[in-house]
């Protein structure tokens, strides 16, 4: 329950608007929210008094947010506020450029995971959660989905979740975005690999966004860590420190899914080749998915999802040992700016669909086959023969072309006749090209200026 005393609710604040102690009321405001509600406890902004800040144009602000509709009562009830605040994030991380990607994953990215992952109930955990979007996510999934589905069709969410960020602000951006959603959770403070904040936690679902290719993650620091089990991570680079990171948090029968650089699906630099080979002899790649680029507003690198199955033979869905299924999404999307590109619904169900039919799952309305250029199932022999390399365009071939009926020696004569046809009007402009450059004394052979 989030409680908000009567001092800290907005027709008190409206009613102050225009008083010079405005500041100092608005920090009394957020004391208040803070004191009834201990989750927020040293997270909201408390600088609304200082000198520096102009109390006229707060007023006045205050006024202008009182005069906007929040829409019928229909729309006031679905999460209106929640919605606004994930706006403002979106906004602000593209006005931030590379530094918005240390709190915002962009919506269409973060439901394709949730999607495909499908967390009804059980333990979440992102431990770089950064606004804590992917619980969000995770919430607004189980209410979509609220009839007939794995939670016994219970629109309330049945997840626990758990989280860290090692950012003290964007961990307070992550505490008010889920107390503003009535989304309970235990979002610690503080550095994962230095200072894991749930060490015993064993989750039945980790969803994540890790800092690509970080390389001041002091890793040196963390060269006997028990984590390693496949190996080593380098000091330069983060990417398999964060995979064996949610391996070690998943339980027995835990799903992964999250976000890393194109890099982690090829690279053999510093012994990153030798951990990715032992966790796919491990039999622990589920699923790859390469995405397109100008996805982020941090980087324009295309990035790729991977997913991360503890047991392949779980019972909830078919048996899946020594297969994974790779997917080549590069060309899905659609620009929404000039550097912008956003998966549309109908691209994350194709994507979902296509993981959901593959690992067969209950409600899947369709079987999964093998799509040329789009799609691969591939066993454990033909990985190895690609080096360990998970890239998916080296498995899902090239996109078959659309046979448009004509014979093929029908369709050379006519080439061949047309290619004829554009040499010869190829030749006559030449010779017209040239008899104009004669005629104003510039003779095409190189000759003197007439």
């Amino acid at each position: 329950m989030f409680w908000v005393a009567s001092e800290a609710r907005w027709p008190h604040l409206r009613a102050n608007a225009k008083h010079p102690t405005i500041g100092q009321i608005v920090d009394d405001a957020m004391v208040a929210i803070e004191r009834d509600n201990p989750s927020l406890k040293s997270v909201l902004p408390k600088e609304y008094a200082r000198p520096g800040l102009d109390k006229q144009r707060l007023g006045q602000l205050i006024d202008l947010l009182t005069n906007i509709g929040l829409g019928d009562k229909e729309s006031r009830s679905k999460d209106i506020l929640g919605r606004v605040y994930e706006y403002f994030l979106s906004q602000f991380a593209g006005a931030e450029g590379k530094k918005g990607g240390q709190f915002y994953t962009p919506r269409c990215v973060v439901r394709l995971l949730v999607e495909m992952l499908a967390p009804y109930k059980g333990r979440v955990y992102d431990p770089c959660c950064g606004s804590g979007g992917m619980f969000v996510q995770s919430a607004e999934f189980i209410e979509a989905h609220a009839n007939g589905n794995g939670n016994g069709g219970k629109a309330k969410s049945q997840i626990s979740i758990y989280g860290q960020e090692s950012n003290y602000t964007t961990w307070r951006l992550a505490k008010m975005n889920l107390a503003l959603r009535g989304i309970d959770c235990q979002i610690a403070h503080g550095d994962s690999f230095h200072n894991d904040r749930h060490p015993d936690l064993k989750a039945d679902y980790v969803l994540a966004n890790p800092p690509f290719n970080d390389s001041d993650w002091r890793g040196e620091l963390v060269r006997g860590d028990k984590l390693w089990k496949y190996g080593v991570p380098p000091v330069g680079n983060a990417n398999f420190g964060w995979v064996q990171h949610f391996i070690y948090h998943l339980a027995p029968t835990g799903l992964a899914g999250f976000v890393l650089a194109n890099g982690s699906m090829s690279s053999n630099q510093s012994g990153e080749g030798e951990i990715r080979k032992n966790i796919i002899e491990a039999d622990l790649v589920d699923c790859m998915v390469a995405l397109p680029g100008q996805l982020f507003y941090s980087t324009q690198i295309p990035v790729c999802l991977w997913f991360i199955a503890r047991d392949r033979r779980n019972g909830r869905f078919r048996d899946r040992r020594s297969e994974t299924l790779f997917i080549d999404a590069r060309k899905l999307g659609s620009m929404i700016d000039r550097v912008h590109r956003e998966l549309t619904d109908e691209d994350i169900q194709k994507i979902a669909g296509t993981y959901h039919a593959w690992r067969s799952d209950k409600d899947s309305p369709r079987k999964y086959e093998d799509v040329p250029g789009f799609c691969k199932a591939a066993r454990i022999e033909e990985i190895r023969k690609h080096g360990h390399v998970l890239t998916p365009g080296r498995y899902v071939g090239a996109e078959a072309a659309e046979d448009d009926g004509e014979p093929f020696d029908e369709k050379m004569r006519r080439l061949v006749a047309q290619l004829r046809e554009q040499t010869a009007d190829a030749r006559r402009l030449d010779e017209a090209i040239a008899a104009n450059l004669a005629h104003i004394g510039y003779p095409p052979d190189g000759g003197e200026k007439l």
